[in-house]
């Protein structure tokens, strides 16, 4: 039988941890749980304790810190990732985990759908489709929903996963992991509801928005360091032609380039523009080299066996 987790990272929830393992015990009764408390400064812990999960603690402060240790010190054949905070339907679950095993997959991102606007706020919505739509400019194929904290993994995903995140910033990175290695991947609706009443909400819209958007940069930068590289190019050669544009005009009229300091801008931008290019193409060989040491890091795990059932 396949060996499931069930990792909830945990900040301040006393109020709702209870209800998220009873719900995740009743749907996979199989799974161990566990809560992984990150620096809680309510009663978090024993309330997950009394409700029977494995409960540990994280002490950097993060959640992206806090799956990275997850990723590191569980084994199990499947993993399900759930915010501790009740908003959730873990009925989902074994839908997900079934769909998962039955396809190869190595990820499954439960898609939020939501009728309640205080659950999912029109802030939060733009902010989320607008990330999901730049990722997938980016990136290529993507989901309709990168942010979602719910997510079912094969053990070969988690086990590859070069964790780098800190913050909420995780998601996107877990997302584009999953892009870059070209892994079979599918997004499924998922109930997503309000927070009960007496828990709060640790998402900040613009601070963690800001912060996922510079990730997304970065992560551009680190696995496609070509095109990265070749725009900024792009920008400084545009900016040098524009400002060389009135300096050969007036050439032309009399012969003379009166206006030396922009004809040195405009000299130095080109030359910019040049080593930016060549240091795009030489990290993009090394980037290479990093990926097939991914792939090859991934494919040393053994898929899903089909001998095997989920319960």
């Amino acid at each position: 039988m396949l060996e499931i987790a069930v990792l909830i990272p945990c900040h301040n929830e006393e109020v709702a941890i209870p209800a998220v393992i009873r719900g995740f015990r009743s749907a996979l009764p199989n799974a161990r749980i566990y809560v992984y408390d990150n620096n809680s400064t309510d009663r978090t812990r024993e309330a997950a304790l009394a409700a029977g999960a494995v409960v540990r603690r994280e002490d950097l402060q993060g959640k992206g810190q806090v799956v990275r240790r997850m990723f590191a010190d569980i084994d199990a054949d499947i993993y399900v990732l759930v915010d501790g905070d009740a908003t959730y339907d873990p009925c989902d679950a074994p839908a997900m985990v079934r769909r998962l095993r039955d396809e190869q997959l190595d990820m499954v991102v439960g898609m939020r759908v939501s009728d309640e606007l205080a659950a999912y706020r029109r802030g939060h919505r733009f902010g989320n489709g607008l990330l999901t739509a730049l990722t997938g400019y980016i990136f290529g194929r993507t989901f309709t929903d990168i942010l979602s904290g719910y997510r079912v993994f094969s053990r070969r995903f988690v086990k590859s996963y070069p964790a780098h995140a800190t913050g909420f910033e995780v998601e996107t990175e877990l997302t584009v992991y999953a892009l870059e290695q070209r892994m079979p991947v599918v997004e499924v609706p998922t109930r997503y509801v309000s927070r009960m009443q007496g828990s709060e909400s640790k998402l900040s819209t613009w601070r963690d928005g800001w912060r996922i958007l510079l990730t997304i940069i970065k992560l551009t930068k680190n696995g496609k360091p070509l095109a990265f590289f070749s725009a900024i190019s792009a920008m400084c050669l545009a900016l040098s032609v524009a400002l060389a544009m009135p300096l050969f005009a007036t050439y032309f009229e009399t012969g003379l380039v009166p206006r030396f300091p922009t004809a040195i801008l405009c000299a130095a931008l080109v030359l910019l523009a040049g080593s930016l290019f060549v240091c795009g193409l030489i990290l993009d060989t090394v980037t290479l080299g990093r990926r097939e040491q991914r792939r090859l890091a991934y494919l040393s795990y053994p898929p899903l066996s089909d001998d095997k059932a989920v319960h």
